[in-house]
């Protein structure tokens, strides 16, 4: 079997919700990031053999086979096949692997992994069509104890022993560490620009606020008594990523030099009581496959959903402070669900080169009590 390696990962900007991006359709904002990694790279574009790509809310301006369209919108060449596909909040991450495990199979050289959700456009649930003709997604006899997200998250926070003061100082250092990696210029190469409609060009994240423990401790919970608000939740947000995958050997042939090699990978299911709490299983998941411990980690990167979510896989794993969210998450980002696997991958190769790092973990909770796990190894 072949080596799967990641030659590069990028993502455009991730805007807030009625902010920069709201504007732009999928396809195009999609577009602009898959020609735009190629670009970047400099691999011609017909080498990319398949492309699957992630899209959680899959109607209206997101239907129709988005990345096949976004693929064509860019002028890309036909001849490469597509494949939407829908993992929840981990979809993005699921399209790397697939990626990943047909390159490591011999069924394709090189592929490009991706991701997209504009959820100013398209809102969460927006497929589902409640009140339709077409029926509800459940049986009408489903009895399974599976909360809404927000509901999840307190029971998360139930569970591990984290009240209100925890989860907002959770919230305060995500926001500060993502404004230090931007101030740093620790995030400018994961972004590919984005062309506006005015005639700007974007490049900064929108979800960072300037904020404090005494602010947070002021806003209203997301449900009644819960401890979750608006600063401690990932924020609704647009965006788009990408990642071009290959063997080594065709990596070689092209005169390209791999940035990280995928080791492990998984898609698991958790307790559906708790909805969210997955990324624990995907972590532990990882390690006994690869036959490590959290030691021998480098850095992790848990998708901050919600601040009990990081906090839980942080707390269940031990995992050090100085090697997890090192650069803030999702709080601060932003959460374009389709897209977040291949922000998270980005980061983490971007972070793993930064300070001489070996391996990387990254775990993504998704909706249906799922999460994404993946191990990386810096070339």
């Amino acid at each position: 079997m072949s080596s799967a390696v990641v030659v590069d990962a990028a993502r455009s900007l991730f805007g807030r919700r009625g902010g920069m991006l709201a504007s732009l359709h999928p396809a195009q904002l999609l577009g602009n990031v898959q020609r735009g990694l190629i670009d970047r790279i400099g691999v011609p574009a017909e080498a990319i053999e398949e492309v699957i790509g992630g899209c959680v809310t899959q109607a209206g301006a997101q239907s129709g086979h988005l990345v096949r369209t976004a693929w064509l919108y860019a002028g890309l060449p036909e001849r490469a096949g597509a494949t939407t596909i829908d993992a929840q909040c981990g979809s993005g991450q699921q399209a790397v692997h697939l990626i990943g495990a047909q390159v490591s199979a011999g069924l394709i050289d090189a592929g490009m992994a991706c991701g997209v959700e504009v959820m100013s456009r398209v809102p969460l649930l927006a497929n589902i069509g409640e009140g339709a003709p077409y029926g509800r997604p459940r049986p009408d006899d489903w009895n399974l104890d599976m909360p809404t997200q927000y509901v999840a998250a307190e029971r998360i926070a139930d569970r591990r022993c984290f009240d209100r003061a925890d989860v907002d100082a959770f919230g305060l250092r995500s926001q500060q560490r993502a404004r230090r990696a931007w101030d740093e210029g620790r995030l400018d190469r994961q972004i590919i620009p984005v062309l506006l409609p005015n005639g700007a060009t974007a490049t900064r994240d929108e979800g960072l606020r300037a904020t404090s423990l005494e602010a947070l401790a002021g806003l209203d919970p997301v449900i009644p008594a819960g401890r979750h608000t608006a600063g401690t939740a990932s924020q609704i947000s647009d965006g788009a990523t990408a990642a071009v995958i290959m063997s080594e050997r065709r990596a070689a042939e092209l005169g390209l030099r791999p940035r990280a090699r995928i080791l492990h990978q998984c898609l698991v299911g958790a307790e559906t009581k708790y909805l969210l709490d997955g990324p624990i299983t995907a972590g532990e998941t990882l390690l006994k496959r690869a036959g490590m411990s959290v030691a021998d980690v480098d850095l992790f990167e848990a998708n901050e959903a919600f601040a009990a979510v990081a906090m839980s896989f942080q707390k269940m794993l031990k995992v050090p402070d100085e090697r997890f969210n090192v650069n803030g998450g999702a709080i601060a980002l932003g959460h374009p669900v389709g897209s977040t696997g291949i922000r998270l991958l980005a980061t983490i190769i971007d972070e793993l080169e930064r300070t001489d790092g070996h391996i990387g973990l990254i775990a993504t909770c998704a909706g249906g009590a799922m999460a994404a796990g993946t191990l990386v190894e810096r070339l």
